[in-house]
């Protein structure tokens, strides 16, 4: 049991649904970032999504994008996003931390190296945008024997055939893109995306998460309804890029995680 299937087996016991937030490691700076990911557990977010900036993130909207450049040039790297992790622990041993990112970086540092370094700072899983199942053997199950979660997505052009092998090494849970097309670009809308959650749910007993295009409590409610939670990501990193304090930031999360668990 990992601490991510610990938290859905808590979420299952008490009848609520998971609210997940994603944030840039090291935007708008590292310090502030720190501060907001420190936030995050008592604002109500049940899964920390912690994005590894990278030079050119394909699946990534403007929005994430910027977020990225933002954090690059404030000297962010791999090792300071584990960092943030490590202080993080300090003072958390619960809620779960996923990286998300591209696998450039990992694959620069070393995959063995990387994988140990963040089981040391207490990482949890893994969400990797441009490793299919094809390249399972490239980190997914090093990731998984060395003890975290890979967490695969799936999306609307995701057929019947194709998603038995998206499931075949995943674990944690099913994130299920709610748009075609990038971070930011459109919103979710609940009643597209029930049967595909319905179906992802018939060929899976891992929870499924919904994200892309939920940008309020609203949102976040219906979809977490049909779903076993919601991700919100582009929508808290605009409130950081709009220059709103840590504590306005994590106000907005608060009501979004509030949303999320009145499903």
């Amino acid at each position: 049991m990992t601490r991510i299937d610990d938290t859905f087996a808590r979420l299952r016991s008490e009848g609520r649904k998971a609210f997940v937030a994603y944030v840039m490691a090291g935007d708008p700076d590292y310090d502030t970032s720190l501060q907001i990911v420190l936030g995050l557990p008592g604002a109500g977010v049940d899964i920390i999504e912690l994005g590894m900036p990278f030079t050119d993130p394909m699946a990534d909207g403007p929005t994430i994008q910027l977020a990225g450049q933002r954090a690059l040039a404030g000297g962010q790297t791999l090792e300071r996003t584990l960092q943030i992790a490590r202080e993080l622990r300090k003072v958390n041993k619960t809620t779960p931390i996923v990286m998300m990112g591209y696998y450039n970086p990992i694959f620069s540092r070393g995959v063995d190296s990387f994988l140990s370094a963040a089981t040391e700072a207490g990482i949890d899983g893994l969400i990797i945008v441009d490793l299919p199942p094809e390249e399972d053997s490239e980190l997914c199950l090093p990731a998984n024997k060395a003890g975290l979660n890979f967490i695969r997505l799936a999306t609307p052009t995701t057929d019947d055939k194709r998603l038995p092998k998206v499931l075949e090494n995943t674990s944690g849970f099913v994130y299920y893109v709610s748009i075609t097309g990038i971070t930011g670009a459109a919103a979710a809308q609940s009643a597209d995306v029930a049967p595909e959650v319905a179906r992802i749910k018939s060929q899976t007993d891992l929870p499924v998460i919904v994200g892309f295009g939920i940008r309020t409590p609203d949102n976040a409610r219906d979809i977490a309804r049909i779903a076993d939670g919601a991700v919100v990501g582009s929508a808290i990193v605009s409130e950081i890029a709009a220059g709103r304090s840590v504590a306005d930031v994590l106000a907005f999360v608060e009501s979004l995680a509030d949303g999320a668990h009145s499903a």
